[in-house]
């Protein structure tokens, strides 16, 4: 059994226990989540965070409950949480005793004398179904009454509720429960119990509760909860209680906690036991088995129009009005939604090595559909689903994902119906499409405009682009090179002309042998030919002209490269996204939102970085062994923050305190593929 265990020495200090946070998914972009003590941290925590517009339209319905206890004459309050004036109320915490986290499952045991109340929280695949399960321990000396405060909201995950008179609830009780709808047109909610529990209807507000997290962060971090009502329960030694959360059709949930969470169980051990397969292990290490959990949160389903206006890719003929179930991949929690980028870096590692190559091959056509002028989307916004094409390396990365999907399947059908797309984003990327990308008469790859961010260095504050980087960028023409050299294998495959792509990639590799070497300091230039000239800033992306399949730097400059970047931006982390010696270079990742967007890659460490670090060390030294300890920083980091998961970013100065989301998509699948790459190194695996 794959299992983390925290103990009293971190749940009951207030400050290690809201440090770390817990979460569960349900695979159409819904989830629950909140710190190891159950008090609100963040506006995105919430027992209850439905897609109403799967994988987006995230919605937290049901914010928490707190839960009061009593057994003989004693009562026990179980919640915690913070409000103005550094006040803690109440102060649970004290009585949390372990947390464990068990093929992905939360169950917190709380200590109440000889008796201990376990409390277990998953959500039902496929459903905005949350289920919270109450067990009491047969040490008990005597049954138990709990009363469980349900504090309710309805609102876009992004925002904050100020309680007033205007708010119109709308609670309608039930046997075992109620029935929420937070206004009229609101999606109805319920709240239900099994074994019926009482509900007592108090519909009243709680205010002022404090979230740390958004203060740091600069924003508005006060909410008020909503009160539908309490229930009232007593348990036996031995017995247990579900509530149930869900914004489906009560009838349609399974409502019997004990089947429900064995169902879920068996899911996992499912997960394991494909990813176990697929990876070539006789049994996954524990921190491994962590992530090919992690890495399930991020796969959704994402329903797609059956015809698009610029739909490319062969699909058998569907009526107007239907659609299509499709998958995509979530970028990062709590806030970030399907992003093209993080998509296609991500699907490696996430979704072929695990195993899930239906998942995966859903989501290489998801994208493929929605490919227009070449290029495919860089995110479908939270509202709407008109999609944003602000992104010179998505694309690129697409062939980079496809590659990958091949290497393992040898899936030569899906490789013909992608072709036409395949080529078509080549001749849109030669002719000129979007934000100035093109490819020059040098054969390399150039973008950019005035006030939009292309590049995964993205930060944007306003109308200033912090990192610009337009001109040409080293990682987009390494990655263009690939693509080309990639073609150029695909078409003789097919049968297809083959001849263009590797003549343009002949070409590129030799403008940038004469463009891109930065001799005074024996690197890269991050960005050639921009508006101001060739930007010689020591940044991580050169790391890319080693680590791809195709190589464009000899062994001699190869190793320069990787030096450079060992010198200046590894860290036990990932790689800083600038050198320390840059004058612009920010060590800490703190304040408002300029602030830290100024700061997202002036300095700050990215953990996904690792990936192509290890690919490239692994090429120059060859030494599997010492590539293994760069990864193992990152197993520790699986119960510090996101617990069994990895996080974003961290802060670039030492002890490089993780900041940003705290489960990230790219991270989570780049230490899994580097993992599998160290183990299963083979030397036809690396490309010349």
């Amino acid at each position: 059994m794959s299992a983390i265990v925290l103990g009293r020495e971190i749940c009951c200090d207030l400050s290690s226990a809201l440090d770390r946070e817990w979460l569960v998914t349900n695979g159409i972009g819904g989830y629950a989540s909140s710190t190891l003590v159950g008090a609100n941290t963040r506006r995105y925590h919430g027992l209850l965070v439905g897609a109403l517009q799967p994988p987006l339209g995230r919605t937290v319905l049901l914010a928490k409950i707190d839960e009061e206890v009593t057994i003989g004459d004693h009562t026990y309050y179980l919640g915690t949480n913070e409000y103005p004036n550094d006040t803690v109320h109440p102060a649970g915490f004290v009585h949390l005793q372990e947390v464990r986290l068990e093929e992905g499952i939360p169950t917190f045991c709380y200590a109440m004398g000889k008796a201990i109340l376990r409390k277990t929280i998953w959500m039902e695949h496929g459903s905005n179904t949350a289920h919270i399960h109450y067990s009491l321990d047969g040490a008990s000396p005597s049954p138990a009454t709990l009363a469980l405060i349900l504090l309710g909201n309805y609102r876009d995950y992004h925002g904050d509720t100020s309680g007033s008179l205007e708010w119109n609830f709308g609670v309608t009780p039930l046997p075992g429960g109620c029935e929420v709808r937070a206004f009229p047109g609101a999606n109805p909610y319920w709240l239900l119990t099994q074994p019926e529990a009482r509900f007592v209807p108090t519909g009243v507000w709680y205010w002022h509760f404090v979230y740390r997290r958004e203060r740091e962060r600069g924003l508005n971090f006060m909410e008020d909860l909503y009160m539908p009502g309490l229930l009232r329960a007593t348990l036996a030694p031995g017995e247990s209680l579900t509530v149930t959360a869900t914004t489906e059709n009560p009838a349609a949930v399974e409502m019997d906690g004990a089947v429900s969470l064995h169902r879920a169980r068996q899911r996992q051990q499912g997960l394991l036991a494909m990813a176990t397969s697929s990876l070539g292990s006789v049994e996954l290490p524990n921190p491994i088995a962590q992530l090919v959990l992690a890495a399930d949160q991020f796969i959704v389903r994402r329903p797609i129009p059956a015809t698009l206006e610029h739909a490319n890719i062969r699909t058998v003929e569907r009526s107007d009005d239907m659609v299509e179930e499709a998958y995509s991949l979530l970028a990062g929690y709590h806030w970030f939604g399907d992003w093209g980028r993080d998509a296609m870096i991500s699907l490696p590692g996430l979704a072929v090595l695990t195993g899930r190559l239906a998942e995966a091959k859903g989501i290489l056509r998801t994208f493929a559909r929605y490919v227009d002028r070449g290029m495919i989307p860089n995110r479908f916004p939270d509202q709407g689903q008109t999609p944003e094409y602000n992104t010179v390396d998505a694309t690129l990365w697409y062939f980079q994902a496809l590659y990958h999907y091949l290497a393992h399947t040898a899936d030569q059908q899906l490789l013909e119906d992608l072709f036409p797309v395949l080529a078509d984003i080549i001749s849109w990327h030669l002719q000129g499409t979007r934000y100035g990308i093109h490819m020059d008469e040098d054969g390399l790859l150039t973008a950019g405009e005035a006030g939009v961010q292309l590049t995964w260095m993205d930060a944007k504050v306003g109308d200033w682009v912090v990192t610009p980087r337009m001109g040409k960028p080293v990682e987009i023409n390494a990655l263009w090179y690939n693509a080309l050299r990639l073609m150029r294998i695909w078409a003789d495959s097919l049968g297809q002309p083959s001849g263009r792509y590797a003549e343009i990639a002949r070409l590129s590799r030799e403008s940038f042998a004469r463009r891109f070497w930065y001799g005074p300091q024996g690197y890269l230039f991050d960005v050639v030919d921009g508006p101001e000239g060739d930007d010689p800033s020591l940044r991580p992306n050169q790391i890319f002209a080693v680590s791809l399949p195709y190589s464009l730097l000899d062994g001699q400059k190869a190793r320069a490269v990787l030096e450079a970047v060992t010198a200046k931006l590894l860290t036990p982390r990932g790689l800083r996204s600038l050198s320390p010696d840059d004058p612009r270079y920010v060590g800490h990742y703190r304040g408002d939102q300029w602030r830290r967007d100024s700061a997202y890659h002036q300095g700050t460490v990215w953990a996904w970085l690792i990936g192509p670090y290890v690919d490239a060390h692994l090429r120059i030294y060859r030494d599997p062994a010492a590539a293994r300890r760069l990864l193992e920083p990152f197993f520790t980091q699986l119960s510090e923050a996101g617990i069994g998961s990895l996080g974003e970013i961290f802060e670039g100065d030492a002890p490089h305190r993780p900041c940003g989301c705290i489960s990230q998509a790219w991270s989570v699948a780049e230490v899994l593929r580097a993992w599998h790459t160290v183990n299963h190194l083979k030397e036809e695996a690396i490309c010349s």
